[in-house]
């Protein structure tokens, strides 16, 4: 297959998808609502700015939801959405692929 027949939808995805960081922070989401300095402990090696940046990006796809809780401190928290839910299957699959081939 040429890359001219290739479905735009794949390389849409691929595109998000394959950024730095973004695969490990839907596997994060994976096991529930996380705050951004839970992602902070998780990868620290990961910028303020770019964790601010990617997250905006899911979210700005429907892959994520960012809920601010009206207590004190204010209290906002990442959560995948149905859609992102969704991309469970793909997450397990690469990480199967990774124990077996890395």
């Amino acid at each position: 297959m040429g890359y001219e027949q290739m479905c735009p939808r794949y390389e849409t995805a691929i595109e998000l998808l394959g950024k730095k960081w973004t695969a490990l922070l839907l596997r994060i989401l994976l096991s529930g609502p996380k705050r951004f300095s839970e992602f902070k402990l998780q990868v620290p090696d990961l910028s303020d700015r770019l964790l601010s940046e990617r997250l905006q990006e899911l979210e700005e796809h429907g892959i994520i939801v960012r809920e601010v809780h009206n207590t004190r401190p204010v209290l906002v928290e990442y959560q995948l959405t149905e859609k992102g839910l969704a991309l469970q299957p793909v997450v397990d699959s690469i990480g199967k692929w990774a124990e077996h081939w890395c």
